[in-house]
Order: structure tokens, then C-alpha cells, then sequence
């Protein structure tokens, strides 16, 4: 039966049945009543919550928890007295799911078995997990549905405080779901744990790390970056609320209608890269067709974020995409605004990028190439414009679609799960962690910090699944995914090198 559709039992008519007929339909719906309380058995006897085992139901869109009916809500509740708050008891412990079909989750998931890969075989002992602490800003612990955190060091502004907070977010979306597990977590700009370091008889030893980017120089496992839940230090609101903001203002101009021109704005002296695409401001002799601009966030600050909302900066057929000291947070901002991102090629990835093709969902831009490349790919998709605005669309979905707030919980989920797969050890809550729940750190806080938790806290468990975490690549697909992206770029790079020395012929 399809979804919408309904059946009738009956007929409408009153004619009595023979009696042969009568005690047929009597007996079929005595079978058909056994048949329904014993599914209804069947079904109550699958432990749900335990999504590892054969019981993985695919292919049909779960149910949007906003849109069930039997979800109950838990705001969040403070005291006047901080010195009394105290988790909640009420909130419950596990939540049985009526609704057992799931999707199958994007593609970019299935790098998550890639950056677990180093432990696969041996596991992480303990001695692993403490020989990462010097990196680690934090140690959290989930034990039995609760989270422990142990504070090392400052992290810079609130990277920590939201980063933790998505993690209790998770706990209360999947209640009971999230398995017992301790993990080292950094929150600078680099990642840390450097492949030369472990090689040949320590290639067993290396400690575990999670981080926002990774490097292929490096071990350190990206995680979903903090201001998913906002950063109020700059004003960014919680994800859905700026993907929001950013695809209402966005809509109403056409891409045709938009500026021809590639534009960024940021803080240039984060990065020598950055610095140096300021090169291509000037038009004294070429107009590199970019318009860059510095972004003073103390000004901004002052003045109350008047110049430096995201959803403003929709204005331009291309947005420029390059990094600061490590990856940028601005990436999926920037896809997000229906232009054409130009992807300046990053050194550092987020756990998402790499789910991404390029002139599928942005334009490869070489970074010792910046000024010329960028000309180009503005001169040609201004004159391709049903192309280069589809790469902008395509683009823009993806980060709708692929990146919507649900996969990004899923995808912590997963990778949380496969990651304590791996642990050699008991978990323990060390004598210096701290228990904490939504209300101990929201109610006490204040401003934009205690705004954005509000905004972003999970009020009820999800009658929906997580999504089916997708097998990893085989080897052959593993390399027809990097020969792909790479056999791409180079067409690109091959069109490029046409278009200049055509130029230069008129010269």
C-alpha cells in the first residue's frame, strides 16, 4: 500500500453473507486479528535501540521528529539559584521507536570507517587514548546515557562549550542509543597527531584525537565543528537558523540578477593564503573579476555585527572559498548561498568535504594559481551561465539535503558508535570530570551563549532512527573516487591553460 493511501474494511452494504461465506469471513478475521497481535509481538520483541544487529530497516524516509505526534516535549527548566541546578530526572533514559524504517545515510558517511581505519585491527587500549591528552582541551565520557567532561586547557572563545553542547544534544535526541565510550578532543585550528610520528613498530600505538579538520599528514578524526549550535562571539546563530536566514535572502535574487563577480570577505591576516588573495583586488593592469574584502570583527563587534551577516553576503554569482591557519567553519555558510562557490583547493578537510565532487558542487581553484583561476572561472561561467549556476545549485543542496541538522547528529552518532567498537578498555569516569546536562550548562549561562542553547537545544527524543551507516570503499572504489576528482580538476585545468594562451594571442 502506498503512503497516503487507505483501505476500507467493509462495503457499506447490508446484505447478509451465506452462511458458508459467513464462517469463511469469521475465520479470516480471527487469522488476520492472530496475525496483527502477533506481529505486534514481533516488533515489540526487536530491541530497537540496538541498531548493530540484522534488525536494519532501509530505504524509506524516517518520520521528521518535529512532525510526530507522540513526541513529548522537554524544555529546559533553571532555578533562580545556580548553586541548586541539577540534571533532570524526568528526561527519559531510552525511547522506544514506532517507526522502524530509516534512510540510508549520504555518502560522505562512509569516510568514517576511513578515518577510524589506523585502529581497525588492533584497537585503542588505554595507554593509546591518555598518550593524547597533552593535545586535548578535554576528555569526555559517556557512561550509561551520561556525559563527563575532564577540562584540560582554555579553548579559544566558546569552541568547547558548543562542542560539548551538540554532544548532549545527540544524548537527548537518541536517549540510551549513544554507547559507553572516552575520547580526547582538540579545539585548535590544526590537528596534531602527525603520521611520520608513527610508523613502522609504533604504527600500533597512535592516539586517538577528534578534531574539526583532518590532513593526510595526520591521524586526528574530524568531528562536526561547534558552530552547528552557534558561535555567539561573531553571531552566528545555530544552523537551521542561519541556513535559514541565509536561503530567505538568498531566494528572491536571481543568480543571473547577482554581481558577476567572485566575492570573500574575512579576516585576511589569519594566513599568508589569505593575504595573498588580496593580489587579486587589483585591477590596476587585469581585473581578476574577485572582490575582496577584510572584515574588522572588533569594528563589528562595536557596532553591533551591523556589516558581517551571513545572510547578506548572497549578493554575487561566485563566493570564495579559502582557508585561515586550518580549515574555516565559513565553508558550509558559503554553500549554502546559491552562488557558485570557488573552492581555493584546502589543505585541510572538514568531515564533510569530502563527500563533495568537483564542477559537481563547486569550481577547484589552485592555490598558487588564485588571481588567474578565479578569472577564468568567473569569464567562463558568466558566459556558460545555465552551467555554472547549476554547480551553485547543486551545491546549495547539498548542504540543504546532506547537511541538514538530523545527519549531522546522525553522523556523530555513527561515528561515536564505531569509534567505542574500538576501545580495549572499561570505561571510567576519572576523579577530575564533571557530570553535565543541558540545564547546568544553559542555565547558568547568559547573552548570545545562553541564547543559541536555547535555540538549539534538543526538546525531545527522535521517533526516527539514525540513518543506515553505509559500508566502507573497497579498494577499487576508493580509488575510482580519488582518480575521479582528480581526472575532473584537470579538465579544468586543461580548459584554463586554452583560455590564457587564446587571451594572450589577441595581445
Amino acid at each position: 500500500m502506498e503512503d497516503g493511501q487507505s483501505a476500507e474494511c467493509c462495503d457499506g452494504t447490508k446484505t447478509r453473507p451465506p452462511p458458508v461465506k459467513r464462517a469463511w469471513a469469521s475465520a479470516t478475521v480471527l487469522m488476520l486479528s492472530i496475525v496483527f497481535i502477533l506481529s505486534g509481538f514481533f516488533v515489540s520483541w526487536i530491541d530497537i535501540s540496538t541498531l548493530t544487529g540484522p534488525f536494519i530497516f532501509k530505504t524509506r524516509t524516517a518520520e521528521s521528529p518535529r512532525n510526530s505526534t507522540r513526541n513529548v516535549a522537554y524544555p529546559l527548566v533553571c532555578t533562580n539559584d545556580t548553586e541548586l541546578l541539577t540534571c533532570p530526572t524526568n528526561y527519559p533514559a531510552t525511547h522506544r521507536i514506532e517507526n522502524i524504517y530509516t534512510e540510508v545515510c549520504p555518502e560522505y558517511f562512509r569516510w568514517i570507517h576511513e578515518d577510524l581505519r589506523p585502529w581497525k585491527a588492533a584497537g585503542i587500549t588505554r595507554e593509546m587514548l591518555e598518550n593524547s591528552k597533552e593535545h586535548a582541551q578535554f576528555r569526555l565520557v559517556i557512561l550509561k546515557g551520561k556525559t563527563y567532561v575532564e577540562k584540560y586547557k582554555s579553548a579559544f572563545q566558546t569552541r568547547d562549550v558548543f562542542t560539548i553542547w551538540g554532544i548532549l544534544q545527540l544524548l537527548r535526541l537518541y536517549p540510551g542509543k549513544v554507547p559507553d565510550l572516552e575520547l580526547m578532543f582538540n579545539c585548535d585550528d590544526k590537528p596534531m597527531i602527525l603520521k611520520q610520528e608513527y610508523q613502522g613498530s609504533k604504527a600500533e600505538e597512535i592516539p586517538p584525537l577528534f578534531h574539526y579538520c583532518g590532513h593526510n599528514t595526520t591521524f586526528d578524526v574530524p568531528f562536526p565543528d561547534w558552530s552547528f549550535w552557534g558561535w555567539p562571539e561573531v553571531n552566528i546563530k545555530p544552523w537551521e537558523d542561519i541556513l535559514s536566514a541565509i536561503k530567505g535572502k538568498a531566494e528572491p535574487i536571481k543568480w543571473k540578477d547577482r554581481e558577476p563577480y567572485a566575492f570573500w570577505k574575512g579576516n585576511y591576516g589569519l594566513a599568508e593564503t589569505r593575504r595573498d588573495l588580496f593580489r587579486c583586488n587589483d585591477r590596476s593592469r587585469t581585473d581578476w573579476k574577485a572582490r575582496v574584502y577584510a572584515q574588522d570583527w572588533r569594528r563589528e563587534v562595536a557596532d553591533g555585527f551591523k556589516h558581517s551577516k551571513l545572510e547578506d553576503q548572497c549578493t554575487h554569482r561566485y563566493k570564495i572559498y579559502i582557508e585561515g591557519i586550518g580549515w574555516s567553519v565559513s565553508e558550509k555558510y558559503i554553500l549554502a548561498c546559491d552562488s557558485t562557490t570557488l573552492l581555493i583547493k584546502p589543505e585541510f578537510y572538514d568531515y564533510f568535504i569530502r563527500g563533495m565532487m568537483p564542477m559537481e558542487h563547486y569550481w577547484p581553484i589552485r592555490p598558487n594559481n588564485k588571481c588567474r583561476d578565479i578569472k577564468f572561472a568567473v569569464e567562463w561561467g558568466n558566459n556558460h551561465t545555465e552551467e555554472a549556476q547549476r554547480i551553485g545549485d547543486r551545491g546549495t543542496k547539498f548542504v540543504e539535503e546532506s547537511l541538514k541538522l538530523k545527519f549531522v547528529y546522525d553522523y556523530m552518532f555513527h561515528l561515536l558508535s564505531e569509534y567505542a567498537k574500538l576501545l580495549k578498555f572499561e570505561v571510567k569516569v576519572p576523579p577530575g570530570a564533571t557530570e553535565l546536562c543541558s540545564e547546568l550548562m544553559a542555565c547558568p549561562a547568559d547573552g548570545l551563549v545562553r541564547t543559541f542553547m536555547v535555540e538549539s537545544m534538543v526538546k525531545s527524543p527522535s521517533d526516527a532512527l539514525p540513518c543506515s551507516l553505509p559500508p566502507p570503499y573497497d579498494a577499487v572504489e576508493f580509488k575510482a573516487l580519488m582518480e575521479r576528482k582528480e581526472s575532473v580538476t584537470r579538465q579544468v585545468e586543461m580548459l584554463e591553460a586554452e583560455f590564457w594562451k587564446n587571451l594572450e594571442k589577441q595581445f
